[in-house]
């Protein structure tokens, strides 16, 4: 006998963290849950929501929950369309593949979940005060990674650009930079600081002026000394005819793919195939997931044989996140085929 069922959850983060939106100091998941008897485990799919990011619309959410539940359970005939639920479409793609891995949460065997490989990942550092982050980055590169983003944008621009001066003088240009502005720099002042940041020799800029501006994005993606990377600029574009239109209008040097916000894994495969038609490159990054979604995104990247690094975190921003397979060595995120997951306080 199964049944499915779905569950909130609410992440609590070990320190208040900082982005162009506020501090956040809790952050709400929901859970599919398929009980199997025959399953060691329940199979999950989780649902993760960003206050004031994510598309969904939060007053039908969990209505679309029980719709969803109703359907696994052969209550209800039809699956709702969720086009608009980007994250219960990854929740709900997650839990069928778990399903049918049995609830083992190996949804593509790989020499990843073998415990063989690993894949490169980038340090986040989290806005805060100049010392704050000035000690985040210490402690990245202390641990031994060699990309490191910063999120900038909340603070004052020339303190920021301080602070990358700093890196640049004691760690030299060995550490790779990426910066993330979450669509902080107005259209007038955005040019303008693309090239003081380039002095710095970064990577990349992730959105550096707010989404929904194809025609001003893409005059700086034709001019800019820094190459950019589309991340917001994805969120709600859901037909390929107009994803594909997007790309060849603002022709961007990249583009950053978070399946909770972009339409699952299935929306991200569409995204990495029209990105690959027109030459673009392009990474994956969770987006501030339970160790439960960072597991199903960290294998959906493997399988692709990405090379360079990803933004996948490890689960260590929280104080109740679930103990899992997945690991941290060095800059290499690992998985370990002879842990098991500890789900208690989810299943409880």
């Amino acid at each position: 006998m199964a049944r499915a069922h779905w569950k909130r959850f609410t992440l609590d983060f070990k320190r208040p963290s900082g982005t162009s939106r506020g501090v956040l100091n809790q952050k709400t998941s929901y859970f599919l849950i398929w009980e199997d008897e025959s399953f060691a485990i329940p199979a999950l799919g989780e649902c993760s929501l960003i206050e004031g990011l994510s598309p969904d619309p939060m007053e039908s959410f969990e209505s679309v929950l029980d719709q969803v539940s109703d359907h696994l359970n052969g209550e209800e005939s039809d699956l709702p369309d969720l086009k608009m639920y980007p994250s219960i479409q990854m929740g709900l793609e997650t839990l069928n593949l778990d399903i049918e891995a049995k609830g083992t949460k190996v949804l593509y065997p790989s020499s990843f979940t073998q415990g063989a490989q690993g894949m490169l990942i980038n340090g986040l550092v989290w806005m805060g005060d100049k010392d704050f982050m000035r000690q985040q980055i210490i402690d990245k590169i202390e641990l031994g990674f060699e990309c490191v983003k910063l999120k900038i944008g909340a603070i004052d621009f020339d303190t920021e650009l301080s602070i990358l001066a700093y890196i640049r003088s004691e760690f030299g240009v060995a550490i790779e930079l990426r910066v993330d502005a979450n669509g902080a720099f107005s259209t007038d002042s955005a040019l303008e600081r693309l090239k003081r940041l380039s002095e710095f020799d970064l990577h990349s800029i992730e959105q550096p002026i707010r989404q929904g501006q194809w025609e001003e994005m893409a005059e700086l993606c034709e001019v800019t000394p820094l190459p950019i990377a589309l991340d917001e600029e994805l969120i709600g574009v859901h037909e390929p005819e107009v994803r594909k239109r997007l790309l060849e209008t603002i022709r961007p040097q990249y583009i950053i793919l978070k399946p909770s916000l972009h339409g699952g894994l299935s929306g991200s495969e569409n995204w990495i195939d029209l990105a690959n038609e027109a030459g673009i490159d392009w990474w994956i990054t969770s987006a501030l997931e339970s160790n439960v979604g960072l597991n199903s995104i960290a294998q959906f990247a493997f399988q692709k044989e990405v090379t360079i690094p990803q933004g996948l975190g490890t689960g260590g921003l929280y104080t109740n996140n679930f103990d899992s397979p997945l690991y941290l060595q060095g800059q290499i995120i690992r998985y370990n085929p002879f842990k098991n997951w500890d789900l208690e306080a989810l299943l409880s």
